[in-house]
């Protein structure tokens, strides 16, 4: 259907708000489309997802900000008006609260829109390529076992551990 593909970028947004697993959706868009427009559609709807939680944040009160976050607002704040795009690719890419919750706070600090978007791309970066690179495979395999591509799933696993651990060095600074 020519209208899927922006039902598809739309889904993100509510499932973001009722914490549906992001990778998920990711493995069932990248089967139904292949690997690069499902690459591309995942993406899309990430950054959507992130943008209404980001201005859903600015719509509401300090009070409420500061009650999500709890009492690590202030090393938060900090942090994230210090070094926005920095401290956003590392919030993405070990999320240390859920994502809507990220965005919402964000937007609530006021933290650059700029910063915020880049951080978020970046740091999803990673994980969607590898639901990306894996749900191709699995959509291989279920056209074909033979298909399948140990090296491929091998690659896969040792990249999100590199992502990982590049990650851990990241926040630590």
């Amino acid at each position: 259907m020519p209208w899927a593909p922006l039902v598809v970028i739309l889904v993100y947004t509510p499932a973001a708000f009722v914490m549906f697993p992001r990778p998920v959706l990711t493995l069932f868009t990248v089967i139904a489309f292949g690997p690069w427009l499902g690459f591309a559609y995942s993406m899309a709807g990430i950054l959507t997802s992130a943008l209404a939680t980001y201005y859903t944040g600015r719509l509401l009160k300090k009070k409420t900000i500061e009650r999500l976050a709890g009492k690590n607002l202030q090393p938060v704040t900090e942090a994230l008006r210090r070094h926005g795009l920095l401290a956003m690719l590392a919030v993405r890419l070990v999320p240390a609260a859920p994502f809507v919750i990220e965005g919402v706070i964000a937007g609530g600090l006021r933290i650059s829109v700029w910063d915020y978007t880049l951080g978020t791309f970046l740091g999803m970066l990673p994980g969607v390529l590898a639901t990306t690179i894996f749900g191709d495979q699995i959509a291989a395999w279920l056209e074909d076992p033979e298909k399948l591509s140990w090296w491929v799933v091998a690659g896969v696993v040792v990249f999100v551990a590199a992502t990982a651990w590049f990650a851990r060095r990241l926040i630590k600074r």
